[in-house]
């Protein structure tokens, strides 16, 4: 989430349920209508873009991303305007369509700029998934254009399956060492950004003086790096590759291969790499330079 931070685990108190062991009417679900927006062709085509991109609604069957997307409804904000408040119940999730708006937190007692948002961004859902106030105020700097999503069609459509997989997603970083540095709010935009894909086994994933413009995370399988058709060495759950060729900006230093029956990889493109990762910059390069000792 591009502002919010995930709550402990915890409530923050009582919540409205039903007993498992009551009959009746009042212990079903009531049908839920989502809103409908009128949107022009080229709105559809562009939000299913956006959203097929992001991890939070990527999942979802066409049914309930075509419910999604009519729910969505158009705000215009001026710059200067805020668009969610520090502390503020959260109502409402949003995605980017025009602008640059700042997220802020409050850091010993100042408010600072942690990050910068753009098109395409989603922010606002971790409110909603968790219940918890909103943890970071999110501004515009200058015309911003996006489309909100209400709680009660994220609840009902959204909510249980991109929980899930946000905890998932987010105790499996946990566990990455790159990552054990870094705050739950930085971790939760790292979740967010990161993509997935699986590979067969013997399938090459980077290929040794090929462009570099992916970073990598192995989420399950097992790899090996190759030098001048020679192994260097393992990658395993945990493990990432990927990151001299967008630190450095130059070719692929090794050509990476899946040696297990299949890989699942987790990734992120220069764009995201640079903005989330730069605060790991330093670990980053103390490892790249030591991998490439090894590897000489």
């Amino acid at each position: 989430d591009a502002a919010e931070l995930a709550p402990p685990p915890r409530s923050r108190g009582p919540r409205a349920s039903v007993s498992a062991e009551a009959y009746g009417s009042w212990n079903t679900m009531k049908a839920f209508t989502p809103p409908a927006y009128p949107k022009d062709p080229e709105q559809i085509a562009q939000l299913k873009q956006i959203l097929g991109n992001s991890f939070m609604f990527s999942s979802l069957e066409k049914k309930d991303m075509d419910a999604v997307i009519g729910a969505m409804q158009e705000r215009v904000f001026e710059a200067g305007s805020r668009i969610i408040a520090e502390g503020d119940d959260g109502e409402h999730l949003y995605v980017i369509e025009e602008g640059s708006p700042v997220c802020k937190k409050k850091i010993d007692g100042a408010d600072k700029i942690v990050k910068t948002c753009g098109p395409g961004d989603v922010f606002g859902e971790l409110a909603l998934l968790y219940k918890c106030p909103r943890a970071a105020t999110v501004e515009a700097v200058d015309k911003c254009k996006a489309w909100e999503l209400d709680s009660g069609t994220f609840n009902y459509i959204v909510k249980d399956a991109a929980s899930k997989k946000h905890q998932q997603r987010d105790s499996f970083l946990q566990n990455v060492d790159l990552l054990k540095s870094i705050d739950q709010y930085e971790r939760a935009q790292i979740c967010d950004a990161l993509k997935c894909d699986r590979y067969a086994k013997d399938q090459m994933v980077v290929t040794q003086g090929a462009d570099g413009d992916r970073f990598y995370i192995v989420e399950s399988g097992s790899l090996k790096a190759i030098k001048d058709g020679k192994e260097v060495m393992d990658y395993n759950v945990g493990d990432y590759f990927g990151e001299l060729a967008l630190l450095k900006s130059q070719a692929r230093a090794c050509s990476v291969q899946v040696t297990g029956e299949e890989a699942t990889l987790l990734w992120m493109d220069r764009k995201a790499f640079n903005k989330l990762l730069g605060p790991l910059e330093d670990v980053l390069r103390r490892k790249g330079a030591e991998y490439e000792a090894y590897v000489k």
